[in-house]
C-alpha cells in the first residue's frame, strides 16, 4: 500500500519528468501518489449517467463502468461523457456480481463505489480518498453521520437500516452508524481479506462486515444520498432486507464455527496436554 500525504505544490511544473505524474493534487490542502479507481455498476441508466459524471473530479486515474446488460444506450453515453472509460461487461446478474467484476478490472491502488442513479455526489470523493491516504483501510459513507443526510429513504427503509446496523454492531463489535449503503472507497489490498462471494444487493452489507472481521481500519464519511434523477429503483425494503438479514446470520454462524474449530485444533490440544 503506497500513501502518500502532501500539500497540493501550485507551482508545480507539470512538463517537469521529475514531478509529472508523481502526485495529483485533490485540493488546494492535498496531493496523492496512488491511483484512484472508480467503479460504477449501471444497467439502463443512461439519462443518469450525465448528473454522475459531472460530479467526478478529474483527478481520478480510470472510471470502470460495469454495464448489467442494458437495453439503451448506457454504454454510448459513457464513452461520450468520459472517454477513457473502461466497460466490463457483466456476465452474471446482481449488484454484488457487478461491482466484483468492476473490482477485477480495477488498475488502481484506491477503489471507489459509486452507484449510476445520480444519488451519490462524486465532489465527496475526495473525503473518502483523504481518510485513506491518512491511515484507514475502507472509508465507508454513512448518511446518518455528523454531516451526512439522505432524500431518498422511506421510514420503514430507515427504521429497518437502524435495526440491521444496530444487529451488526452488537454482533461484530462494529460501530457503524450506517449499513446499506453503496458509496463506500478502500484500498485495494482489502479485496484479498473480505474475499466477496455475494451476487446481490446484500454485497454492501457483507464488505461491512468482512472489513470489521478481518481487523481492518475503518473511518466512516458523512454523505448526503440524493434522489434517483430518472427511471424506479430495483430495491424493495421487505425482500432485500431479509436478504441483508440472512447475509448477518451467515456472517455470524460462521464466526461461531470458526470459533469452535479453533477451541478443538490439534495444536491448541498440544498446548493444553503440556500445560495440564
Amino acid at each position: 500500500m503506497s500513501s502518500v500525504l502532501q500539500p497540493a505544490a501550485t507551482d508545480q511544473d507539470d512538463n517537469d519528468p521529475s514531478t509529472s505524474g508523481k502526485y495529483r493534487p485533490v485540493s488546494s490542502h492535498l496531493a496523492i501518489a496512488p491511483p484512484v479507481s472508480v467503479v460504477i455498476p449501471a444497467m439502463n441508466e443512461a439519462e443518469n449517467l450525465p448528473y454522475v459524471f459531472k460530479t467526478l473530479p478529474d483527478w481520478i486515474h480510470e472510471v470502470v463502468l460495469v454495464d448489467g446488460n442494458s437495453t439503451d444506450n448506457t454504454v454510448e453515453v459513457a464513452r461520450e461523457l468520459w472517454p477513457g472509460v473502461k466497460v466490463v461487461e457483466q456476465r452474471g446478474k446482481g449488484k454484488g456480481d457487478a461491482l466484483i467484476s468492476g473490482f477485477q478490472a480495477c488498475t488502481g491502488d484506491i477503489i471507489v463505489m459509486v452507484d449510476a442513479d445520480g444519488s451519490a455526489d462524486g465532489n465527496e470523493i475526495v473525503s473518502y480518498v483523504s481518510a485513506l491516504v491518512s491511515g484507514a483501510d475502507f472509508a465507508k459513507g454513512s448518511r446518518f453521520a455528523n454531516g451526512g443526510g439522505t432524500d431518498d429513504m422511506t421510514f420503514i427503509r430507515k427504521l429497518g437500516n437502524r435495526v440491521l446496523c444496530a444487529i451488526v454492531n452488537r454482533k461484530f463489535g462494529a460501530r457503524y452508524t450506517d449499513l446499506c449503503y453503496g458509496y463506500n472507497a478502500f484500498w485495494r489490498h482489502c479485496l484479498d481479506k473480505i474475499e466477496l462471494d455475494c451476487t446481490g444487493f446484500e454485497v454492501e452489507t457483507l464488505m461491512n462486515i468482512r472489513v470489521v472481521k478481518a481487523g481492518l481500519k475503518v473511518q466512516e464519511i458523512p454523505s448526503h444520498e440524493y434522489l434517483r434523477i430518472h427511471g424506479t429503483s430495483n430495491l424493495r425494503a421487505v425482500r432485500d432486507g431479509l436478504r441483508v438479514l440472512k447475509v448477518i446470520l451467515k456472517e455470524r454462524s460462521n464466526r461461531r464455527a470458526l470459533r469452535r474449530r479453533g477451541h478443538h485444533s490439534p495444536l491448541l490440544e498440544t498446548v493444553r496436554e503440556k500445560v495440564s
